[in-house]
């Protein structure tokens, strides 16, 4: 008989990608704010449905449901606080009552450090988020680790920036921008970030249902971060155009980044500090507990998978 997960937030970019690695082996719920696809899930359940839901019948519950970070700074902190922390802490008491055997909460790396100044991000560091949706991450967290779970498992997994086929985040709009062929103009900032294919992620979701590793906090990220002057190269590649790399000088740049702010051009000082910025995530401990020394999909490989999915 097929275990049973259930997925908040189920039609997202995750959920969906999730729900089609996971189906063929498990039988996977869905709960979300109405039902956006037939046919994906075994079951559909609205949030009104929640006190309904057999949650006894449910071995794995995977909460994707939350409040995304908003790089307009246009939502209301108490909007981070009213889904990201409190409807947590709503499924994860049903979840307590219930006889389902795994919780895994899907926070952020932005919920430990909003910066990564030096190395790598681990799940050591003492957790300083900036902003109302790290912190409301963080403090979510807090709330699963302050009860007593027992015999149950908990996964609090931290991801760094997820993409694959179906997202439409910064890594959208950066491919827009290549494709018309305009020049990169920040190839004098020397950067490398981490980032998680949603291929790897679902390969170690599949993983933490299957096996029985430790519960605790994971951070989640390909094995190998990239400069943002490859993954320009890579989208490159995937537009079949030849890079067009510009190395401006750095104050420069950072003074048109102002200008921005001002006139709210596409390029402005957040979205050159994501673009520039070092934020290197380890992935060891996870790999650690699966039992593997490296993800089957590399950064690169990934990443040319996005990029083929945006000309699709």
């Amino acid at each position: 008989m097929k275990k049973t997960i259930l997925l908040t937030g189920a039609y997202g970019f995750v959920g969906s990608n999730l729900a089609n690695y996971l189906k063929s082996e498990y039988t996977i719920w869905a709960l979300d704010i109405k039902e956006f696809k037939v046919g994906l899930y075994d079951k559909y359940f609205s949030w009104t449905d929640f006190s309904s839901i057999p949650f006894d019948e449910i071995d794995t519950v995977i909460h994707l449901a939350g409040k995304a970070h908003d790089t307009k700074g246009k939502s209301q902190a108490n909007e981070y606080f009213e889904i990201n922390t409190g409807l947590t802490q709503k499924i994860y008491d049903r979840f307590l009552s219930s006889q389902a055997k795994r919780f895994i909460f899907f926070s952020s790396v932005k919920a430990a450090a909003d910066s990564v100044e030096e190395g790598f991000l681990t799940e050591e560091i003492i957790p300083n988020p900036k902003g109302a949706y790290g912190e409301s991450k963080i403090k979510a967290e807090d709330y699963i680790l302050s009860q007593n779970s027992g015999n149950k498992k908990y996964y609090i997994l931290r991801p760094c920036m997820i993409h694959g086929p179906g997202n439409k985040g910064n890594l959208n709009l950066l491919y827009t921008f290549i494709q018309k062929g305009i020049p990169y103009p920040l190839g004098a900032f020397d950067n490398k970030r981490s980032f998680t294919s949603i291929d790897n992620l679902s390969y170690i979701i599949e993983k933490i249902v299957s096996l029985d590793i430790d519960k605790g906090i994971y951070n989640i990220a390909d094995d190998v971060p990239l400069s943002t002057n490859e993954l320009i190269r890579i989208i490159c590649k995937g537009v079949n155009q030849k890079p067009k790399i510009w190395k401006f000088p750095v104050p420069l740049v950072t003074w048109g980044a102002k200008v921005g702010d001002l006139l709210h051009l596409p390029l402005n000082t957040f979205r050159l500090n994501k673009l520039t910025e070092n934020y290197l995530v380890s992935n060891e401990k996870i790999k650690r507990a699966i039992g593997v020394d490296t993800l089957p999909v590399s950064s690169a490989d990934g990443l040319e998978k996005t990029i083929k999915s945006f000309n699709e």
